[in-house]
């Protein structure tokens, strides 16, 4: 861990004013700093102050010095920030999450002593410390306080662990105590743990250990039971004071103890398991530091001082860019801090176990991030911070990762597959898979939240191939197998898991329940398929359909629409859903039906608010209706009241909105009055009971609850008086008579003689009620009562009277029934009839009248068949006997089985006629047996046939033909069915009969006859194979005749003949065709043939063109050559390819030569530009002449080979003579001497040596002589042999010759040696001169095969100092070079260096090169444009150095235009006073002030650095030779405007300074000699505009118009000065090079200045002051006296000077007031920097009390 100072958040002040206490939120947002007069400042992350408030005493009569703050603590929800005083009170305050809340008092503990420190551990719980010894805990929920233990002794330190479930506090007698409210399984023991030698003010909780030091001066670290690990002692360092505060790092790594000017770091090294001291951070007067506090990302640490000071440190072991993209920053060895630079978020990335974190990677583009430790695996999603940290064993990173799913990760290592959910720190479950496609794997994790159900994990993977596991994840088990009969290639769980979709090899799609472990096939081929986000509804697409299933419960509903492209996507967003189609090269979107979709889903979730909100947005249509229903429907199931209500109200069912209305205000007052579920309340149910028209069990519910009056209430109002009796008689209730006769009494009110009538029946009273009963005409009751009643039967005329009532409303089944009672069996079986009573009729018929029996029997059937009953008439008529009428029931019921039962009970002429109307049916039902039997007893065999062919069974029906038939008349029957079938375009019907009846040949020629070739060619491949090839080639030439080329292309090819397609293309002149066959089908170069043909036909530019376009052209050349049509290749290379003519020739040529045409052949040769060739064909036929022709003419260095070939013939008849005469001429003297000497004519050769190479002669002498005495060595090895023999001899100089003869042989040793021995030799026994010549000769040879020191040792021999040298530095030996000038010649040390340089620069070794010569370095640099290694290479030499290459630099950034760099050069190194420098500060001023955009707020950082680069300038001026000069003046000019530009930018910065920027912008027209005129105006014009000052806003545009006008003219002679008369406002100004402001603000301007002046509103008169002069003018033009410009604004100061250190600088003190109050209500940082530069300039500010803070 190291520590770097970032910034002062807050300057000390001169005397004591400790910080008391500081605290980081725990969101890392906000920072809070309390200073010893009770303010708490609030910064925010970056360190900018943001906010504060003052803290309270307990009682305001002690006033508000009267406490200290001694512990302060941040709520881990960051919005509250907890206060303990000295008062004995702790304030809780709500600041709330944005700056600026108001801060309110939310809880305030009131306790019995001094709080002394504090923390705030877990929510609600505030820990801390009491003078008096208690450890306390006050719960911010309650608002009550407790003692969590108690000591004696004074609690002088508080801290909490990492997690925060453990506090640890120190006392003044050393004690220090540890507490747990969850030990979190660690097993650590509770109570006094350590008694520390002092009192532990500094006291930290690491991960690993405690650390705690005092007054001491000794740091002890304490185990976890309090035995001592390490004591680091500084007693005996005098520099050391004692420890006052501590802390540790979030991470529990590291800890940071805080002295005197010094902070202690300690990091904790996991591999030594020991505490390791890092570097202390020692800083001059920061004086004892008070408190510290650690950011919880742990990036920084903030330590308060003594004197009020606070200090930002950043802290990290090491940071690191990730792909340009993120920087890693490792705040300790456990927690990195990832952050985006793009969008500056970040994340920390922590080991909760303290595992050093390894490698950091953003993967799955650039959101999740994955970390190793040594035992765990980090896993994050960047997007919503959700981190895990799981155990993971290293497997040598072969893990893949998967991030397809935004809320788990899938690791797959080794075959199982392992799934993580963001933010659980443990693996949500791991199965063995080898299948890692992620199309194969589904995991759902609480995606769809349902009613009821609270975690919903599952996850679908493919086991094997075939078989599909799913897992609930929650409980580790397995809830279904899938089991599939081939490969599974896609599946998906739906977003509630409750379904899985799946995917064949074979597309077809499957859909499994998996509560019901149904599978289902929906689709047989699909080539898309989609669950729709946020829903149930499933998109898939099957050929050119799209299929969309909104409700999955049915999957046999599925809505289809027809598509004409593929479904890519699709998109759900915008309150609509839309499947994405490509259509070609476009993408059309079908819109879904969104109200099935959102509806349905909401329905399936059970969120029925949401499927409310929703149909709220829809119009009322039948479909909106419905939903409407449902929901209702549902609404009430689910006890939704007031959404049931909603419902109804929408429905327009308006009783029963009012119902539920009603019903909703009873279980609301309920909720109020009793707290709970007002629909749990008797009331609520019993109506919810009556609203489903439950009314027993609303009956049940007001009983249970005793309400029997509410109950009998209910039925009454329902009219429902038996129920409401009947409850009345159960509970014995008074009234029981009352509302007997009441409900009688209404009954006869409202007409209601039949309930009457049964009231009175079930009172006793049959008279009556029969009275009443007939009285409603309800003579039936009446009839039934008599029946049921023995003594009313009695009564003949009551029974009369009701028997003619019940025949009077035709009711004859019940008057037979009471006639058969009283005995009267005629009249009965009348009304039986009569009232079609069959069953009675014939029951009585049977006992009283059986002749009657068969009669009724058949009048039953009739009456049945009339009633369309007819199954039930055919027994009847049976019965009856009448089987002709059983036979047609039978049929028209459709009973064919008893219909052939009945019929074959018959004779056959009458079953005849019937049975093909039953055979008909079975026909239909394509029963064949069944139908072919009942043909043929019904003898219709003709018929059965038929129905044989129309089914295309024509195997059966040439069977019964051909037991039925003779044969000629089966085949003609067949034949002329083809023949119909043939006509009417059946010809697959008609081939089946032509082959059934083995005619294949007719069906052939039907297929011929009707150009159905596919058929024709299909049926001769099966039934005449063998002439398949013959039919192609047939039907090919066929279609050529008939020009249907195409088709006979495909015939010929069929038939294997290709050519015959080529030649038919070719033929018609279809060239591209024939082409594009031969290269399909006709080899590697058919195709070339063809095209060079093609080429060939059309001749001339045409072949050319078509030539290059195939790419052929330098191929048909070839091939016209080889197929020696020379005339066609010429004309190709002449129009095409020139440069092919010559090869052509040359072809030509040898095509000639094997013709024997060799005169032709010489020409073409000649022409191809190969005379040689030509010379040699003569050569090769022997005619010499011909050859020395040619050879003279076009080739004269033939001529030579012609003669030497004759030489060459004349030496084989071994005329020597006439070959050394030929051989002379032809130059070759030395040919002629190598065949002497190989013929042993030594004679010859000498002589030939001696006239034409007498150079030789010596040479051939000795060699004659070696030959004459067969003495000799070969090679090397001879030369050697030879000068050692010369050696031995004492011929040293021709051994020395010798020795140097040898030359290398591949040894570069034996080389070596010889030319060392040479060497040696020489300067032995040769004189000074000869051997000065050798070793000059060796050197030089042994330098070339790299023997440097060789060669050196050589020349030092002979004293030659300087080659030594030079040899030495060709091998770069650098240092033996520097040692022989050192030693034996330092003239050459120079030479030697200088020659080192010029290695170093060559070699671009810059580095090097600055220790030899950093000028010479720094050039390098310069010429290598490596600027910032040049300028930190300058700033380790002296001040005049650097200065020469920053303003090298500064001139190089100028030209290209970055006087900013140049500026920021300055700023870094300071502005000598070199008068060489001065034209660079002027560029960057000149070019600073024309730059456009720093007329604002923003643009002060660069004013304020040229201000304070000149500011250096004039402070080194001063003290340099030019001091008062004319430069020197111009630059505190230029120094006053950068000032003026500076205090502008910032006073832009702030509403309330307006008009100082104004001012300044006024002020600065004095100085237009240096700065651009027209920019100037503009500028002083648009701020007195802005500012209201029209009179000078318009005489200042105006004039900037007039000067741009001079711009564009290029002279000012025409300016009007009379507006600046009397004014300092200079007129001589130079006229700048180039417009400075834009086309269309001028144009603005022009606007505005023409409308002002057609307005005639505004005087052209500068505003003047008391003096009578131009109010911004310094010089009054009356007395000629001159003010002082105000420091603030730039006006002249007339009165209330404020006078500074530094002469001539003064301010307004109006303006200058102005700026303080500005600065202390708007805190502006810039504001302070402009008083801060004043400060420095003026030589300090005038006595008002304002700091920088």
């Amino acid at each position: 861990m190291q520590l770097k100072h970032l910034r002062t958040l807050l300057s000390p002040q001169d005397g004591a004013a400790k910080v008391t206490c500081m605290a980081w939120s725990q969101n890392n947002a906000k920072f809070a700093v309390c200073t010893v007069d009770r303010v708490v400042l609030l910064y925010d992350e970056h360190g900018e102050r943001r906010d504060k408030f003052s803290t309270k005493p307990a009682d305001m009569k002690y006033g508000r010095k009267s406490y200290m703050v001694k512990g302060m603590a941040f709520s881990p929800d960051s919005t509250k920030i907890a206060i303990g005083q000295t008062d004995n009170i702790i304030y809780v305050y709500k600041i709330g999450e944005d700056w600026g809340d108001k801060k309110v008092i939310c809880n305030k503990f009131i306790q019995t002593s001094a709080v002394t420190c504090l923390q705030w551990p877990a929510e609600y719980i505030i820990v801390f410390g009491l003078a008096e010894g208690k450890v306390r805990l006050a719960n911010t929920k309650t608002n009550k306080s407790s003692t969590i233990y108690g000591t004696d002794s004074y609690v002088v330190s508080l801290t909490t662990n990492c997690s925060g479930k453990g506090i640890l506090s120190g006392h003044a007698d050393g004690t220090i105590v540890r507490y747990f409210f969850d030990d979190e399984g660690s097993g650590e023991s509770q109570g006094k743990l350590v008694n520390h030698p002092c009192p532990p003010y500094a006291l930290a909780w690491a991960t690993n250990s405690i650390v705690a030091a005092g007054c001491d001066r000794r740091i002890v670290a304490y185990g976890k039971e309090g035995h001592v690990l390490q004591t680091f002692d500084y007693s005996r360092d005098p520099q050391e004071r004692e420890f006052t505060t501590a802390a540790a790092s979030p991470g529990g790594q590291s800890v940071v103890l805080g002295s005197y000017d010094r902070l202690r770091v300690l990091n904790w090294s996991p591999r030594r398991s020991i505490w390791e001291e890092a570097k202390p951070k020692e800083i001059a007067n920061l004086y004892t530091v008070t408190a510290l506090a650690w950011k919880r990302d742990g990036s920084r640490l903030c330590a308060g001082t003594l004197c009020g000071g606070v200090e930002q440190f950043d802290c990290c072991l090491r940071r690191s860019i990730y792909k340009n993209k993120f920087e890693l920053t490792y705040v300790g060895p456990s927690q990195v801090i990832v952050k985006n630079l793009s969008s500056g978020t970040r994340v920390v990335l922590k080991s909760h176990y303290g595992y050093e974190v390894e490698e950091v990677k953003i993967l799955g583009k650039e959101r999740y991030l994955v970390a190793h430790t040594s035992d765990t695996l980090l896993l994050g999603d960047l997007n919503t911070n959700r981190l895990s940290e799981v155990a993971w064993q290293g497997s040598g990173g072969n893990e893949k990762y998967f991030f397809e799913n935004e809320n788990v990760c899938m690791i797959f290592n080794a075959g199982e597959l392992t799934l993580v959910e963001y933010g659980s720190n443990d693996t949500l479950g791991s199965v063995r898979t080898e299948f890692m496609n992620p199309h194969l794997i589904s995991v759902r994790i609480n995606e769809r939240r349902q009613r009821g159900m609270e975690d919903n994990k599952k996850l679908a993977y493919l086991v094997d191939i075939k078989t599909i596991a799913i897992v609930d994840l929650i409980g580790g088990y397995n809830i279904g197998t899938i089991s599939h009969e081939s490969r599974v290639d896609w599946l998906e769980l739906n977003e509630t898991g409750h379904k899985l979709l799946f995917r064949d090899r074979k597309l077809r799609l499957h859909l499994y329940d998996i509560e019901s472990c149904a599978k289902t096939m929906i689709l047989n081929f699909c080539s898309y398929v989609q669950w729709v986000p946020g829903s149930d509804v499933l998109v898939a697409q099957n050929r050119n359909s799209l299929c969309v299933w909104y409700n999955i419960e049915a999957p046999e509903r599925v809505t289809t629409s027809s598509i004409r492209g593929d479904v890519v996507g699709l998109e759900r967003g915008g309150g609509k859903t839309e499947v994405m189609v490509t259509e070609g090269v476009t993408t059309v979107a079908y819109t879904l039906d969104e109200g099935l979709i959102e509806f349905g889903t909401a329905i399936d979730d059970g969120n029925y608010s949401r499927a409310t909100a929703f149909l709220e947005t829809l119009e009322m249509t039948p479909e909106t209706e419905a939903m409407w229903k449902t929901l209702s429907r549902l609404a009430l199931e689910a006890r939704q009241l007031h959404i049931a209500e909603r419902c109804f109200s929408a429905l327009g069912h308006v009783a029963k909105a009012r119902f539920l209305h009603e019903t909703n205000e009873i279980a609301d007052q309920v909720s109020r009055e009793y707290g709970g579920e007002g629909t749990d309340f008797y009331q609520v149910r019993a109506r919810l009971a009556m609203l489903e028209k439950n009314y027993k069990l609303a009956e049940m519910i007001f009983l249970e609850q005793n309400a029997v009056e509410e109950a009998m209430d209910m039925y009454q109002e329902l009219h429902r008086w038996d129920e409401c009796i009947a409850v009345a008689q159960a509970k014995g209730h008074p009234a029981l008579e009352k509302l007997r006769r009441g409900y009688y009494q209404w009954l006869m009110d409202t007409q209601q003689e039949e309930r009457a009538g049964e009231l009175q029946e079930s009172q006793g009273d049959g008279l009556a009620a029969i009275s009443l009963y007939l009285k409603a005409g309800l003579p039936a009751k009446a009839a039934r009562l008599v029946l049921a009643r023995e003594e009313l039967l009695a009564d003949t005329e009551l029974v009369e009277h009701i028997t003619a009532a019940l025949i009077k409303g035709e009711l004859y089944e019940r008057a037979g029934d009471l006639f058969e009672k009283i005995r009267n069996p005629q009249r009965a079986l009348e009304c039986y009839r009569k009232g079609s009573a069959f069953m009675k009729a014939v029951e009585l018929a049977r006992l009283a009248f059986p002749v009657e029996v068969v009669r009724l029997e058949e009048a039953w059937g009739d009456h049945l068949v009339q009633q369309k009953q007819l199954d039930a008439a055919i027994n009847h008529y049976i019965e009856a006997r009448c089987s002709i009428k059983a036979v047609d029931a039978a049929l028209g019921a459709r009973q064919w089985k008893k219909a052939i039962y009945i019929l074959d009970l018959q004779d056959q002429s009458t079953a005849s006629k019937y049975y093909p109307r039953v055979a008909q049916h079975y026909a239909a039902l394509q029963e064949y047996e069944i139908a072919e039997e009942l043909y043929i007893k019904g003898d219709r065999t003709k018929d059965a046939i038929d129905m044989y062919t129309q089914a295309g069974r024509w195997e059966q029906a040439h069977k019964l033909a051909a037991k039925c038939m003779r044969p000629e008349a089966v085949s003609v029957l067949y034949i002329t069915q083809a023949q119909e079938l043939e006509k009417q375009g059946k010809y697959r019907e008609a081939e089946r009969l032509y082959v059934t009846v083995e005619e294949p040949d007719l069906a052939i020629t039907m297929f011929k006859k009707h150009k159905l070739y596919d058929d024709m060619i299909r049926l001769v491949g099966k039934h005449h194979p063998d002439l398949l090839s013959d039919t192609h080639l047939h039907l090919g030439k066929e279609l050529e005749a008939e020009g249907r080329l195409q088709e006979a292309e495909y015939h010929y090819l069929e038939a294997q003949e290709w050519k015959a397609t080529v030649n038919m293309y070719r033929s018609s002149g279809l060239w591209e065709e024939a082409y594009r066959v031969a290269k399909a089908h006709g080899g590697a170069t058919a195709h070339k043939h063809v095209a060079y043909l093609w080429a060939k036909s059309l001749g001339g530019e045409s072949a050319v063109r078509l030539l290059n376009k195939l790419g052929l052209l330098e191929a048909a050349i070839d091939h016209a050559a080889d197929n020696c049509s020379f005339e066609f290749a010429f004309e190709l290379s002449r129009l095409a390819l020139k440069h092919k003519t010559p090869e052509i020739h040359l072809r030509y040529a040898m095509y000639l030569e094997d013709e024997g045409k060799f005169e032709e052949a010489e020409a073409e040769f000649i022409r191809a530009g190969k005379p040689k060739e030509a010379v040699l064909m003569f050569v090769h036929n022997q005619d010499w002449e011909a050859a020395q022709r040619v050879a003279e003419a076009h080739d004269p260095d033939s001529v030579a080979e012609v003669l030497m070939g004759q030489a060459r013939g004349a030496l084989e008849e071994k005329d020597f003579q006439k070959a050394e005469g030929l051989l002379l001429r032809a130059q070759r003297p030395g040919l002629a001497l190598n065949y002497y000497k190989e013929a042993g004519l030594w004679s010859d050769a000498l002589r030939i040596c001696k006239d034409y190479m007498p150079g030789q002669l010596e040479a051939l002498q000795e060699e004659y002589e070696r030959e004459a005495t067969k003495k000799g060595a070969r090679g090397m090895e001879g030369l050697v042999d030879q000068a050692r023999q010369w050696e031995q001899a004492g011929e040293y100089s021709r051994a020395v010759d010798c020795y140097l003869k040898v030359r290398d042989s591949g040894s570069s040793s034996l080389v070596e040696k010889c030319w060392m021995k040479a060497a040696e030799l020489a300067i032995k026994f040769l004189p000074p001169q000869r051997s000065l010549e050798v070793v000059r000769a060796v050197g030089p040879q042994l330098i070339g095969i790299g023997k440097h020191s060789a060669a050196a040792e050589l020349y030092l021999n002979l004293d030659l100092i300087k080659e030594a040298i030079d040899a030495f530095i060709e091998g770069e030996e650098w240092n033996k070079a520097k040692r022989v000038a050192k030693e034996l010649d330092p003239r050459y040390e120079d030479y030697v260096d200088q020659h080192y340089k010029e290695f170093l620069k060559n070699q671009g070794k810059v580095d090097s090169l600055v220790g030899v010569d950093v000028v010479a370095a720094l050039d390098l640099y310069v010429e290598q444009g490596q600027w910032d290694k040049c300028i930190e290479t300058a700033t380790k030499q002296n001040y005049k150095i650097l200065h020469k290459y920053v303003a090298l630099y500064a001139t190089h950034l100028i030209r290209e235009g970055g006087y900013g760099q140049a500026l920021a050069l300055y700023v870094q190194h300071g502005a000598p006073a070199n008068p060489q420098n001065f034209n660079i500060y002027k560029r960057i001023f000149t070019d600073m002030v024309s730059s456009p955009g720093t007329n604002s707020a923003e643009a002060y950082h660069n004013w304020a650095d040229l201000r304070d680069v000149l500011f250096n300038l004039c402070e080194n001026l001063v003290k340099s030779s030019e001091a008062n000069s004319p430069a020197h003046e111009e630059f505190e000019t230029m120094l006053l405007i950068a000032h003026y530009y500076a205090t502008r930018s910032a006073a832009q910065s702030v509403k309330q300074l307006e008009t100082v920027a104004a001012r300044l912008s006024v002020s600065l027209l004095r100085h237009t000699q240096l700065l651009p005129a027209d920019k100037a105006f503009y500028e002083a014009g648009v701020a007195a505009k802005a500012v209201g000052w029209e009179n000078m806003a318009f005489i200042f545009l105006n004039r900037f118009l007039d000067l741009t006008d001079a711009i564009e003219e290029g002279t000012l002679d025409a300016l009007d000065h009379s507006d600046f008369q009397d004014t300092d406002i200079p007129f001589e100004v130079p006229l700048p090079a180039k417009q400075h402001v834009p086309e269309a603000q001028r144009e603005e301007v022009r606007d505005w200045v023409l409308t002002v002046s057609m307005d005639q509103r505004l005087e052209q008169v500068l505003p003047r002051d008391e003096r009578g002069a131009y109010e911004a003018s310094l010089v009054a033009a009356s007395t000629g006296v001159r003010a002082l410009p105000c420091l603030i604004t730039g006006y002249p100061i007339l009165r209330n000077k404020i006078e500074f250190k530094r002469p001539g600088k003064a301010a307004n003190k109006d303006n200058w007031n102005k700026f303080l109050m500005a600065i202390k209500t708007s805190h502006s940082p810039v504001c302070q920097d402009v008083l801060k530069f004043i400060s420095q300039w003026c030589g300090g500010l005038p006595s008002t009390s304002f700091s920088f803070q």
